[in-house]
């Protein structure tokens, strides 16, 4: 990567992150829709998949990035319903009714999706993806701990630790959702002592500090609000913020799929914590690849991300 690459690349939202493949593929789907590109679109993403073999880091990465930008698309439906017997299809399907659901706050057809997921884990039985969206289909569905955790179970046995998975296990288990933010605590606490420091999973502890942050910022009460302007500055969240900056800027140390979105978080809690000098570290890492999330807490994320880079340069 060039010393200078992130000052002389303009800031651009990149889903795909570092996954040229991937970002060819989204642009194709962005599109106009045509009925004669069905087929070679279709195509594409079955490949795209295929390639990843039994990288589960890169393939959960592309299968959730590509659910996004496929849902409202002809591709997932035709897909499924030419090939009933194909996991990868399905599973997109399934991911692709979570990222409808998450902007209802429902599922449309639980009993499809959930179907969907186990038909894709008879199929592909090594394959963490179909357990993964099922552990989100139960997230939205606010299903009992009892029905979750054996999901859970199922999807790191096969990807100890897949990113993903530990992400919609943190949300379910938020006080904004299923849990408690003692809950959050322990399950942090229980899964990063054997998580190597270059894991994939690797940012679920700063992501849960960032969420309790803006939990608590949301407060109204004025004592609550001035526990909010002392969070970075408190023990546990400094100690945090240490490990990942300590750990994360050192060339080449993150080559996980969605490295730079951890990236991306660590910039943002720096900057929030008044750590400007640590963030100007942060930036050239990313090389102007900005994610909407955590930016986007605070306006639109480009300018954002911009606006904080600049400090950090001066």
């Amino acid at each position: 990567m060039p010393i200078f690459g992130n000052r002389r690349r303009k800031p651009r939202l990149a889903p795909e992150l570092d996954d040229l493949q991937l970002g060819k593929v989204i642009k194709a789907l962005e599109g106009p829709p045509s009925p004669g590109l069905a087929d070679l679109h279709i195509a594409q993403v079955e490949r795209l998949l295929a390639d990843t073999g039994s990288d589960w880091d890169r393939r959960s990465h592309r299968i959730t990035v590509l659910a996004r930008y496929s849902a409202d698309s002809h591709v997932v439906r035709s897909w499924a319903a030419r090939q009933p017997r194909n996991a990868d299809a399905l599973i997109l399907r399934a991911e692709a009714d979570l990222v409808h659901g998450g902007r209802q706050g429902d599922l449309a057809d639980a009993r499809q999706t959930l179907d969907s997921c186990y038909r894709a884990a008879e199929l592909q039985p090594a394959d963490p993806a179909p357990w993964v969206a099922l552990l989100g289909a139960l997230r939205l569905l606010r299903a009992p701990s009892e029905e979750v955790f054996p999901v859970w179970r199922e999807a790191v046995a096969r990807d100890v630790w897949n990113r993903e998975a530990h992400l919609r296990m943190l949300g379910y288990l938020s006080p904004e959702e299923c849990g408690s933010h003692m809950q959050v605590l322990e399950f942090v606490d229980a899964v990063r002592p054997r998580m190597p420091a270059d894991a994939p999973t690797v940012g679920i502890e700063l992501t849960a500090t960032l969420r309790r942050h803006r939990h608590v910022a949301a407060d109204e009460d004025a004592l609550t609000a001035v526990m909010a302007r002392r969070h970075w500055a408190g023990a546990q969240a400094a100690t945090v913020l240490d490990r990942a900056h300590h750990h994360w800027t050192r060339p080449g140390f993150l080559h996980h799929a969605a490295a730079r979105a951890d990236l991306n978080m660590l910039a943002y809690a720096l900057v929030q914590a008044n750590r400007i000098r640590h963030a100007a570290e942060v930036f050239p890492l990313l090389d102007g690849v900005v994610t909407a999330w955590p930016w986007q807490l605070d306006g639109d994320p480009l300018q954002q991300y911009e606006h904080w880079r600049q400090r950090a340069s001066r």
